[in-house]
């Protein structure tokens, strides 16, 4: 799977990419990630991306010109890359998210910077819009990661064991059930008895009865979910 970062800045991307599990998912191979500026498609000559907004209103706006001619360029060679813009006024991005667009071959994740986009690059240009909560950032590249993150792990390989992505926090609205190491005895502190018994059977019963009761506790508004759900059934 391929990753197009288009972005103002991509140093403040590729850190992220030069350890742990996703530089591995890089060199053999199973995701692939690039970058592309907004600046190197505008037809300013001075580079220009951004204006004042028309109407008025504080700070810069992206221009639609430059990531127009970007993201045509994209489609040209590949007409299956799927664009999403980052922005705080779009849905949230949820793990359901991350699962479905995990077979797509090509993603574009579009940051965001000043004032935002122009509404016209939305509307022409997005083939879907998320948000990663309620809150301003100062760009759209920690959104983009997030993103980009949540997919690759769901893309065939990238984790080693596929197991890691059984029992996840969000599947079927719950939490992930409580994790323990050992010792299992720590300031007096120990771990649930029947994690130890070996019985499996039990112990996955166990777990979910206690993700049940920490999403109660941590996410009510999931939990209510769950209820509803329970009731229909």
């Amino acid at each position: 799977m391929k990753f197009t970062f288009v972005t103002l800045f991509s140093s403040l991307c590729q850190g992220y990419f030069s350890d742990s599990i996703l530089k591995r998912a890089i060199d053999k191979k199973y995701i692939e990630i690039d970058y592309l500026s907004p600046r190197d498609f505008t037809t300013n000559k001075h580079k220009k991306v951004d204006d004042y907004q028309i109407g008025g209103g504080a700070g810069l706006t992206l221009m639609t010109q430059p990531l127009d001619s970007l993201i045509c360029d994209i489609k040209e060679k590949n007409s299956d890359a799927h664009v999403i813009f980052v922005l705080p006024s779009a849905k949230p991005f949820r793990q359901i998210d991350a699962m479905r667009l995990a077979s797509k071959k090509h993603i574009v994740l579009v940051s965001g910077r000043y004032e935002g986009f122009d509404e016209r690059s939305i509307e022409m240009l997005a083939d879907e819009v998320f948000s990663v909560g309620d809150f301003i950032l100062t760009g759209g590249e920690l959104p983009s990661l997030c993103i980009c993150d949540s997919i690759s792990r769901q893309v065939d390989g990238v984790l080693g064991n596929s197991d890691s992505l059984s029992g996840e926090s969000f599947e079927n609205n719950l939490l992930e059930a409580p994790g323990f190491t050992k010792p299992n005895i720590f300031k007096n502190t120990e771990v649930t008895k029947e994690y130890l018994s070996g019985n499996h059977k039990k112990i996955n019963q166990i777990k979910k009865e206690l993700a049940k009761y920490k999403t109660k506790f941590f996410r009510p508004d999931l939990f209510e979910k769950v209820k509803v759900l329970v009731d229909k059934n």
